[in-house]
This record gives structure tokens, sequence and C-alpha cells, in this order.
């Protein structure tokens, strides 16, 4: 008997490399011989897969809204309002006015020329100390600290598209994804929330996060290659920019307005640990056996980013599991706090399709089943352990 507090995908608003939208996802993920969007020119060495470009005025009407707006707030209050669209409550405001807001977001983007002209300043200062603050204090503006703020993403989502229902903004890279479907969910199960819009969104061309990245030598510097050829060769991720946002919903909630389920989150756990060798795995044994998991026409959308250590010990777990195993960040890129909510997206897509995706690298197995189970695992390049169990509707 379905429960009245099962948590329903009813809107998915997807925007990567691959297109915008669901149905463009399903169309790329599905064409024989896949090929990746990449950007290999811009940031070389460094490769991206850069997001499509949209007409904007579709999901932002506004051009002084878009003006305001940065390249990653542009890119998750786009996915937003496809998102609303695809469940049929975009412009509803009866229905806005309840909806609450999760949305896992990074620091947002830095001033470039703030930052070049500070550096440049205090490499002639007799007093750095004094002149750093005294910058920071005058260049920056009032509303922003050294990035922006992540919550500005929230912000012009509810302005843009009338979200104002109780709003909350996680900060902490994969994990916030996995947390910020997690609450979502929670509230539904519990009453707290019967409508939610959850999502984030990740511009990965920047010249900044490339150096954060690099920094910690978890960046791959050489011609395209999937993440299993990357972890053979050492490792390193390829960022990609997605904003992805799903509506999700109380089922008795859906069936009331007549809405038309994507597919059930069954589930979602989340843990962190100080990744000591086989921690990680232990948080997801945990997880797993939570599900109570029958193996039957089950199929693994992995979060796996390539950062070698969290990728190789993720491996070692898969495979024990013997299913058969997607990673998307071969076709979109890892985008950090939108990426389970992407995979998450694309789990619903196959489970609702009853097949899995063809293979994104040749090393995946085949599935010749039918679908109607996926586990979407999240284990963080650094910290930060989720899985969702996705089932039909």
């Amino acid at each position: 008997m379905p429960d009245p507090r099962d948590a329903l995908i009813t809107g998915i608003g997807l925007l990567s490399c691959l297109g915008e939208g669901a149905a463009a996802h399903w169309q790329e993920l599905n064409q024989t011989g896949f090929t990746p969007s990449l950007d290999t020119e811009t940031f070389a060495p460094y490769v991206v897969h850069p997001v499509v470009k949209v007409e904007l005025d579709k999901q932002i009407p506004k051009r002084g809204d878009q003006r305001t707006m940065e390249p990653w707030q542009r890119i998750g209050t786009y996915a937003a309002g496809m998102a609303l669209e695809s469940a049929g409550i975009k412009g509803n405001t009866e229905l806005l006015d309840r909806t609450d807001m999760i949305v896992a977001a990074g620091g947002g983007e830095r001033d470039y020329a703030v930052d070049a002209a500070i550096l440049t300043d205090l490499a002639k200062s007799a007093d750095p100390g004094v002149l750093l603050n005294e910058r920071l204090m005058s260049d920056l503006r009032p509303t922003l600290f050294l990035a922006q703020l992540s919550n500005l993403l929230a912000g012009n989502i509810s302005v843009v598209h009338g979200v104002v229902g109780a709003s909350r903004t996680f900060m902490g890279e994969e994990e916030s994804g996995v947390d910020a479907v997690r609450i979502a969910c929670a509230r539904i199960a519990d009453g707290s929330s019967d409508l939610v819009l959850v999502g984030g969104s990740y511009n990965a061309e920047r010249p900044d996060v490339l150096l954060h990245y690099e920094m910690g030598r978890l960046l791959w510097k050489q011609p395209y290659a999937g993440v299993q050829q990357r972890l053979a060769a050492g490792g390193g991720m390829l960022l990609g920019s997605v904003g992805c946002f799903l509506v999700i919903e109380s089922r008795v909630h859906a069936e009331k307005r007549g809405a038309t389920p994507v597919a059930r989150i069954a589930g979602v756990q989340s843990d962190r640990c100080n990744r000591a060798p086989g921690a990680a795995t232990a948080n997801a044994q945990r997880q797993l056996a939570a599900f109570g998991l029958d193996r039957a026409g089950v199929a693994v959308i992995s979060g796996a980013s390539g950062a070698p250590a969290a990728m190789a010990e993720e491996q070692g777990f898969l495979a024990d599991l013997g299913l058969p195993v997607r990673s998307p960040a071969n076709a979109l890129g890892h985008s950090l706090e939108p990426s389970f909510p992407a995979n998450l997206a694309l789990a619903a897509m196959a489970v609702s399709h009853g097949a899995l995706f063809p293979r994104l690298e040749d090393v995946e197995a085949p599935m010749d089943g039918k679908l109607s189970q996926a586990l979407v695992t999240a284990w963080g390049h650094w910290r930060g352990e989720g899985m969702a169990l996705v089932t039909t509707a």
C-alpha cells in the first residue's frame, strides 16, 4: 500500500553541457557513440564541461535580474524555473506560497579585479595586514564577503519565481547536496512540508575554482578520459557547470493536484568520516543496509568524481555489490554541490523509463533487463558519504 507521505519527484530542472531539461539529457545519454561536450582550450591544460547557451528570458524574464546575477546564480535560477515548470507549479501563486526551498551552494563567485588589485598592493605594502583590512572594508560591497553570499541563489529564485515558503541554504560541497535532499524528504515524511524545491548550481568555468582544486592536486590535466581510466592513471577531476533542481512532493499532495510523479525517493542516508582506510566503506555499508535493498532490477548511479582516494575506495565497495554502474561525471563533469541532485534526476529518468542508459565508459557493465530501482551514491572528493534509493512511483 503506497504511503501518503512518500517523497515523489514531480519536477526536474537540469541544465548542463548536455542541454536543458530532462528530455534533452535522456536523449543525449542514449545516443549511439556518446561523446562528451568539452572545453579544452579556455583553461588549458584543464578541461571543463561547459554549460550550454540558453535563452535566459525563458526562465529569468527581467533583464535587470539577469544583470545582477553572476553565472552560477543564472544557472541555478534557470534550472529552478525548469523544475517548477516541469512539476506544473510555475506561476501558481497558491502553490508557490507554500513551496519550501532547500539550496546547496558554494561561496559564490569572486571579484577578480578586486582580488588582483589587493594582491598587487600587498606586495608593495609596508604593513600588509593593515592594508588588507582597509581594502576589504572599502573594496567589497556590504552584502558580500570574500565571495558572493551562498544564499544569494535562494534569494534570486524567490524573487524571480515567487517561491516564498521556508528557505534554507547549505554549504559543504558534495555532502550539502545530499543533506539538502535528505532533509527535504524528512520534512515530507513527518508532515512539515508537502512541496519542496531542492537543488543547487555550480559554475566550473572559473579560474578561481580551478586554482582551488589544483592546489589540492585534484584536477586532471591530460586529454579527456573517463573516471575509471583516470583512476588507473592516478586520478583527477574534470569539473562541469551544472544546475539541477527537483520538485519533491508528498504522495497525498501530488495526487490531490493530479501531478504525475517521475519516481519515488525511497530513502536518503548521509554521514561523514575522517577517511581512515575503510571508514567510508563502513559508512556506505550501513547506509545500504538501512534500505533493505532487493537486488532485482537495480543499478548504481555513482557520484564518482575522479578524486583518487575517495574513488578508489568507492570502486571497491561497488565491485562487491556486483551491480551495473554508471558514472555521470563522464558526461556532465563533476559539479560538487548539485552533483547529487543531478544524479538523482538521471536515476529518476532511468527508473521512469524502466531502462538504464548505455555505458559512458567501456569498462561499465551493460544492463539488459528492466530497471526498477537505482542506488545513487555520493562520496565527496574530500569528506562525506551519501546514498539514496530511487524507485518507481
